[in-house]
Parts: structure tokens; sequence; C-alpha cells
């Protein structure tokens, strides 16, 4: 079953501070002013989480299908894309929140992760 973009908008809104913001044509999700996802991008079945390589290669190992680097120089530094059509909820979830966690100030991740 597809994830659709409100399902991601969604999952993107929940985190910490988190705004949707528009950016080059289509949105994007910033933590104080950091993108960590983008919706739209390079075509609407498609988002983008900016994870780490290590991150990124354990959800290309996990969903080959759903996850792939970006090409080109952003592809270097992690950014990744996200088929909405085949990934899961929940690896898009933990995505989502592994994204957000490497762009927003360290104090605010403490702070969530002391109150899981």
């Amino acid at each position: 079953m597809a994830v659709t973009v409100k399902t991601f908008r969604t999952l993107a809104l929940a985190q910490p501070e988190a705004a949707e913001v528009g950016h080059m044509g289509h949105p994007d999700f910033r933590v104080q002013n950091k993108i960590f996802a983008t919706l739209g991008y390079p075509d609407a079945r498609h988002g983008m989480v900016k994870l780490n390589l290590e991150q990124r290669e354990g959800f290309v190992d996990a969903e080959p299908a759903a996850f792939a680097p970006v090409p080109g120089g952003w592809g270097r530094t992690g950014a990744t894309l996200v088929n909405l059509r085949t990934v899961s909820l929940n690896a898009l979830a933990a995505a989502i929140e592994m994204a957000w966690a490497n762009v927003a100030p360290k104090k605010l991740v403490a702070a969530r992760r002391a109150d899981e």
C-alpha cells in the first residue's frame, strides 16, 4: 500500500518544532530553518530525507525499492529519495525521525529523547 503525501506531511510535521516551507517549487520541512525532508522531489511520487550515509545504507538494504541516494552532490552527503509507492509506513516514520534528529539542535533532540 502506498504512503500518501498527506501521511508524509503528517509525519514530518509531527517532529518537534517542525515547519513546512516552500522551496524550489515544492514543500520542505524544517526545524529551526534547517531542511530535514522534502516532498515532490524529483516528482510527486517521491520525497527526500536528510540521512547520514550509514543511516541511508541501512534503509536501502532494508527496503531497496523504497530508498535510494539522491543523484549528485546531495546524495554524496546522505540525501535519500523515498518512493512513496513502495515505502512502508514504519520505515518512513523512522527515516523522517532520523532526518529530523540529524539537523535539529542537540538540546531539542536530547529533550525529545528524555520525553520518550
